[in-house]
């Protein structure tokens, strides 16, 4: 069947349908999909629309390029080892709980959301997959939430939740990645295809579940999330914003040096620097 594509402007995300199916595409391939303020804002608006979609009942999220997401752009936050606002918990508080709105887009649509996410799958990249009803991976997808690494956490403390606390924390506290297969393990994805195969199979899944009752679908999604609602899903997670805004603005020893090294040789050679101390 043809494809409707977005007839709106759009820089970072795209929006088209197909059958009954509501594609969102975020198209940044050039910095990994990194999410910036502007992508962050394209994302919700992307679900809402696509939530308000008369024709579907389905929503894919995914992404052009090798990755789906790398998370976000740390070349777009502000700098903790400079004497800046960075240090005022203000500076954050706004910028923080915009990214609640951000990973709560997927959970709070009416419409079951199906992502399919390849290579780096990291920081809010994966905390928005997570925050997805279902998630296919090529077989050369990496998760992870790396931020700790640079004395963040968060913003979004949802991996608890899906995969356990012994495992989230060893995940969060190390910032080590892990594959496709071991991601399957813990309950992060519900199947591993072909990375060439991603796009294909993802829609021959996507139309599938299209065959169920819209209405089946929404109340079926509203009874699953409501039951982790009453058990404190969501108030936990803003709770967790709140209390990383403080993080956030909090000059840390590592944090410092990693800002000093963005600012004299870039951002890549900090993370380099970075990795290279996990590597032995």
């Amino acid at each position: 069947m043809p494809t409707t594509q977005d007839d709106m402007p759009a820089t970072m995300v795209r929006y088209e349908t197909e059958d009954k199916v509501g594609i969102i595409t975020l198209d940044r391939a050039d910095k990994l999909n990194a999410i910036n303020s502007v992508m962050k804002d394209e994302i919700i608006a992307a679900f809402a629309r696509a939530d308000k979609e008369p024709a579907t009942s389905v929503i894919v999220l995914r992404a052009n390029g090798r990755s789906f997401s790398a998370g976000f752009d740390l070349g777009h936050s502000p700098d903790r080892g400079k004497s800046s606002g960075a240090a005022d918990p203000n500076t954050w508080d706004t910028m923080l709980h915009r990214s609640f709105d951000f990973g709560m887009a997927p959970w709070s649509t009416r419409k079951p959301v199906i992502a399919s996410v390849q290579g780096h799958v990291l920081g809010g990249g994966c905390e928005l997959t997570l925050m997805c009803d279902l998630t296919i991976a090529a077989d050369d997808a990496k998760f992870g939430e790396p931020e700790v690494r640079f004395s963040h956490l968060g913003p979004l403390m949802v991996m608890p939740w899906f995969i356990g606390l012994k495992r989230a924390r060893e995940l969060l506290f190390f910032g080590d990645m892990i594959d496709a297969k071991t991601a399957l393990e813990f309950g992060m994805v519900n199947r591993i295809v072909p990375a060439a195969d991603l796009r294909a199979e993802t829609m021959k899944y996507a139309k599938r579940l299209s065959l169920i009752a819209p209405e089946a679908l929404r109340w079926g999604k509203r009874v699953i999330n409501r039951g982790a609602e009453i058990a404190g899903f969501r108030a936990a997670v803003e709770a967790g914003v709140d209390s990383f805004v403080s993080l956030y603005a909090t000059q840390t020893e590592v944090g410092s040096e990693f800002g000093r090294r963005v600012q004299a040789d870039g951002l890549k050679a900090a993370l380099e620097w970075r990795r290279a101390q996990f590597s032995t």
